[in-house]
């Protein structure tokens, strides 16, 4: 059941993710069929160093900054037209902390970042089945939707230049395949293509208006079930475009990015697991270099189960 999100912080969030609409990787078995009725309360940590402040789709030239989160986030599973649905909402807590060379700062900042929210459905693969049919359930090929929005409700300030606040908001459509294969499908793998979309932000830096392309994202996620409670997967993303505008001016900075990490799921009892995560972006083109890693708690309740 720890079905959600590689990810990383809600504030340099390029790798892991927070709420899901600021976080660049999508996790592996995301898009795994459950029974409806069932509530997951997940609880996580993350860390990320890099060179970007709260909204991952934006490099900070001269920036290192360190992030420290803690993640909330609730997920409901229901039947929707006989498939099985989702609705899910997320905030994060953190501490944002470092320095920018050539512009003599240094400082910190902690609070609220954006909160985000998703709902997503199976369209094919996914029929909804209560606690007692999913016992007969076996796993196949599914093909998924989602989208995802962050709002800007995070602490923003336009004469700070590191920020736990986007001051914008983003949408992410994404469709999901995942292929469960091999002998006794220990093998999975999950391909997912996604956009962000962003609103512009009016004031970036106090007075500038800062407009973004959409930020296009490739995935593939190669997972393995050594048991029927730990599964490891190798984790990839490529995202490109998302060029951005100051004040009508192209920045001619169109971003080419690869980021790779791995997940470790551990199913602890039928309502308790745990998922660890690692990331890093090897190849960053006018896109953010981080590193991070995570660990998510998930707790899960429902009628009959």
């Amino acid at each position: 059941m720890a079905k959600r999100w590689l990810v990383t912080w809600s504030a340099l969030v390029v790798l892991l993710n927070p709420a899901r609409g600021q976080a660049q990787f999508t996790d592996a078995h995301n898009y795994d069929n459950s029974p409806v009725g069932l509530n997951q309360l997940e609880l996580g940590y993350a860390f990320v160093h890099g060179n970007a402040s709260i909204d991952p789709s934006l490099a900070v030239a001269g920036a290192n900054v360190n992030v420290n989160q803690v993640i909330v986030d609730y997920t409901r599973y229901f039947g929707l037209f006989n498939r099985v649905a989702w609705v899910e909402a997320g905030v994060p807590v953190a501490h944002l902390g470092g320095s920018i060379s050539g512009a003599n700062f240094e400082g910190s900042n902690s609070g609220v970042g954006d909160s985000s929210c998703a709902v997503a459905m199976l369209l094919k693969g996914g029929p909804a089945l209560d606690v007692a049919a999913f016992d007969d359930y076996t796993r196949t090929a599914t093909i998924g939707v989602s989208v995802s929005v962050t709002a800007p409700t995070g602490r923003y300030d336009a004469a700070t230049l590191l920020n736990l606040g986007s001051d914008r908001w983003s949408f992410k459509p994404e469709v999901a395949f995942s292929l469960p294969f091999g002998r006794n499908q220990k093998w999975q793998l999950d391909s997912y293509a996604n956009v962000y979309f962003y609103t512009d932000n009016t004031s970036y830096h106090g007075r500038e208006i800062l407009r973004q392309e959409p930020l296009a994202g490739l995935e593939e996620h190669l997972s393995y079930s050594f048991t029927d409670n730990i599964w490891a997967s190798f984790d990839s993303r490529y995202a490109f475009r998302g060029t951005t505008f100051l004040d009508g001016v192209d920045q001619n900075n169109a971003q080419q990015n690869i980021l790779v990490g791995s997940e470790i799921g551990m199913a602890l009892s039928a309502r308790h697991s745990l998922l660890f995560e690692v990331g890093k972006a090897v190849i960053h083109r006018n896109s953010p270099a981080v590193f991070g890693f995570s660990v998510k708690y998930d707790y899960v309740w429902g009628k009959r189960f």
